[in-house]
């Protein structure tokens, strides 16, 4: 069984969101899924195998952390579309089943691939008791992002503050199902993005995920709003750091990045 490591929106190696990738016949049973991700040890690992003709989607996928499985994964979605194309498993668009509905990912001439997800729901809520002091910063507002994303969005007063933060991973678990999106505006938008983010998710074995496509469903309605543009870049200002393009489509919103596979194995059990 082939299994690859494919480096996530980003066009270089050692970069962006690292994911594994299995392109199997059917799935196994979930302990032996759950055992592969924790044995690969990313954030995500994707497990993906093709679907008969003539329904509405062409691949089976599903994603799990070393501990849980996953409602929606962004960037394991994009190294799994990128494996696909690059192996010459599938060409043009390719439709995934998920536990989120079907989301399509399509390839373009430039080696970029754009992601069709459902656009998160953006709840305001009070910021919780605590939270600032888990997080380290005081959060000027604060969203609940919906069942498929599960984070507290908060955003703070500057880039600055999202760059210097320092969580407590333990604490944050509390205060929502998978944790919280740290945002602010871009001090420079001529550096070529408009928001910065960071992404801490404790409660499903991950305490700061290096770039998060699934984020970004909640990021651009959030900045959309407030920037009054559809299409914006933002920057996750992770150690490993990464790109996400979007683009607000009502209740639809487009990611776009690119991939590099770093590894190409066997696995052996």
């Amino acid at each position: 069984m082939r299994i690859r490591i494919v480096d996530a929106f980003t066009d270089r190696p050692f970069a962006g969101n690292p994911a594994g990738v299995l392109l199997l016949d059917a799935f196994p049973d979930d302990n032996r899924l759950q055992n592969i991700a924790v044995e690969v040890n990313h954030a995500e690992t994707a497990f993906a195998h093709r679907l008969p003709g003539g329904g509405e989607a062409d691949w089976a996928l599903r994603w799990f952390t070393p501990t849980a499985e996953v409602n929606m994964c962004g960037h394991a979605t994009l190294a799994t579309a990128h494996v696909l194309h690059t192996s010459g498993a599938h060409e043009g668009p390719v439709r995934f089943a998920t536990r989120s509905g079907v989301l399509i990912a399509t390839p373009a001439a430039d080696g970029s691939i754009t992601l069709d997800f459902p656009t998160a729901p953006l709840t305001p809520v009070e910021p919780p008791e605590g939270v600032a002091t888990a997080l380290g910063a005081e959060p000027l507002l604060a969203f609940d992002t919906g069942p498929n994303v599960g984070d507290l969005l908060v955003e703070l007063a500057d880039e600055r503050t999202v760059h210097a933060l320092t969580p407590d991973h333990k604490a944050l678990g509390a205060y929502s199902e998978r944790g919280i999106i740290a945002t602010a505006r871009a001090e420079n938008p001529a550096l070529g993005y408009d928001f910065v983010s960071r992404c801490f998710f404790p409660n499903v074995g991950i305490d700061e995920d290096p770039v998060t496509g699934s984020a970004h469903t909640a990021l651009a309605p959030f900045w959309s709003e407030r920037l009054g543009r559809t299409e914006l870049t933002g920057l996750q200002a992770s150690p490993r750091s990464g790109r996400v393009r979007t683009r607000l489509l009502g209740d639809r919103t487009l990611l776009t990045g690119r991939a590099v596979t770093t590894i190409e194995g066997e696995l052996l059990v």
